[in-house]
């Protein structure tokens, strides 16, 4: 496959996505009417008013409570080296955020976000949102739009509403709240209308937050793709829809994730919420700043088993990067063969994968994927980027013989990933957990290249519980809420059980 833009400009054109707009159930129907426009003409020599009063619905029911989710992601190859023009690998995790859709009654004119990982609370009037800005002809954006910027004007009409957000949080949670705030205000605004049902919207996530494993861009597609369900106009996911078309369907909900994290990053790459959306992997490269990243979609990645380890050790992100910077000023022929031999690490890492004789459960095929972890690794020590916390989960997962382990991310903390050996004894994983509980770590057990966004609809789930024999379980906002942390969140709604994905998710199925 051809590189193509994170922004997905490449391949994708507005005239495949306004004709693909169809209901979610592959009814008739399409965007929202107030929210994209209808066409005054009908083809068929019927006036405008007439036509209208044939076409008028009785009032529809209200829509179901249903609910999506989006992966989080960790740089398999290439980080610090992808700053500096080379190629990194990205691919998603099994770590993911859940959102649940609630459609008020018509009478409740309200729309709610709440998060109670972050305590994050806050309810707005519908009818007090600056509609007359947002959908000024100068302004309005549709479903299918291609957005590469935020609009001053628009970012300026939702500060007084940003502005009302967490007043007596201290500053730095007070500034997460506003930024989850904004984000989503501005995609709401753009993408609605003020004829828009009253919602809450309630996320739970089993993803850390600032660890460099893409927490805000899960929110963002979660977001996307429930705004653009709720709109209408998306068709599937479903098992008979081609690749071509859950392609276009996906990448109109990374446009708008895209937007979503352009209010909280300025300039994101991109790079975390086309990962999150389509899953699986992929190759970025950003050699001109000045353009977008081009990205290779990697649509047949396969699923491998990693440990992710937390260090629990804050990290900044910039800091690393200008220490490798400075580094290269310094050094620059010997610095940057370092930089060489980090970008030949990742393109032989996708070369082993993509081969034909690839197997995920051969410790020969592992090996290979795992020695080029182990060497990226070492590299990224030359470069100064690691931590004695890093280094401590190396130390202890090598003593078992448990797998391959190299930091993920900027360094400085944050978190490692380890490629699990084939038939590892279940008591040596065990150990290595107490042993990494007793000295601050957190740890997970996750799968590399899983399924990207995912669709709950309505929410209903059979998960081995009493309830399946009835129709399975209804996840209602009150038990949703009631889940105790991580476990409690992937046994009530996680899209992966003991054998693999749950009854009632569905995946677009974006494979070649």
């Amino acid at each position: 496959m051809t590189q193509r833009q994170v922004n997905g400009v490449n391949g994708l054109h507005q005239d495949s996505l306004e004709s693909n707009h169809i209901h979610l159930n592959g009814t008739n129907g399409g965007a929202n009417g107030n929210a994209n426009g209808n066409s005054n003409g009908n083809g068929n020599g019927v006036k405008s008013e007439t036509r209208k009063k044939m076409d008028r619905k009785k009032s529809s029911p209200m829509m179901p409570t249903f609910m999506v989710s989006a992966p989080g992601k960790v740089i398999v190859c290439g980080e610090h080296a992808v700053v500096h023009g080379k190629a990194a690998i990205a691919a998603s995790i099994s770590l993911r955020s859940y959102l649940l859709v609630t459609t008020l009654s018509k009478s409740k004119r309200t729309v709610t976000l709440t998060f109670p990982d972050i305590d994050f609370d806050h309810t707005w009037n519908i009818d007090e949102l600056p509609w007359s800005t947002f959908s000024h002809p100068s302004k309005k954006k549709y479903y299918y739009d291609l957005v590469t910027e935020l609009d001053p004007d628009l970012v300026a009409a939702i500060q007084p509403l940003v502005r009302d957000v967490s007043p007596g949080k201290p500053s730095d949670i007070r500034k997460v709240h506003q930024n989850s705030a904004g984000s989503f205000l501005y995609m709401f605004l753009s993408l609605g209308s003020q004829s828009f049902p009253g919602c809450q919207y309630t996320l739970r996530s089993t993803i850390p937050i600032g660890a460099g494993l893409g927490s805000s861009a899960t929110i963002a597609v979660c977001m996307s793709a429930a705004l653009l369900l709720q709109l209408r106009t998306l068709s599937g996911p479903h098992p008979d829809q081609p690749p071509e078309e859950a392609r276009l369907q996906v990448e109109r909900i990374n446009r708008w994730a895209f937007v979503y994290e352009m209010f909280i990053h300025g300039n994101p790459s991109g790079v975390d919420n086309t990962v999150s959306t389509q899953g699986k992997a992929v190759m970025f490269q950003r050699k001109d700043y000045s353009q977008p990243p081009s990205v290779k979609p990697l649509w047949d990645f396969p699923e491998l088993p990693l440990l992710l380890v937390d260090t629990r050790t804050a990290k900044s992100t910039s800091a690393e990067v200008q220490k490798v910077r400075k580094l290269k000023e310094a050094h620059p022929k010997l610095v940057g063969s370092i930089l060489d031999a980090v970008d030949k690490v990742t393109t032989s890492a996708l070369e082993l994968i993509e081969r034909d004789d690839f197997d995920t459960e051969s410790e020969e095929s592992l090996r290979g994927v795992g020695e080029l972890m182990n060497i990226n690794h070492g590299l990224l020590v030359s470069l100064g980027v690691s931590h004695p916390r890093l280094e401590r989960v190396r130390e202890l997962v090598d003593h078992e013989g448990i797998g391959w382990t190299k930091l993920t991310g900027a360094g400085g903390g944050g978190c490692s990933i380890t490629l699990l050996r084939p038939g590892v004894p279940r008591s040596k994983l065990e150990m290595l957990e107490r042993q990494l509980e007793e000295e601050g770590y957190q740890k997970f057990e996750t799968t590399l290249g899983c399924d990207g966004v995912g669709v709950l609809w309505p929410a209903v789930l059979r998960n081995g519980m009493d309830q399946d024999e009835e129709g399975g379980m209804e996840i209602d906002l009150e038990n949703f809420l009631r889940a105790e942390g991580n476990e409690g969140v992937e046994r009530l709604v996680g899209v992966h059980g003991d054998n693999g994905a749950r009854e009632g998710w569905k995946f677009w199925g974006v494979e070649s």
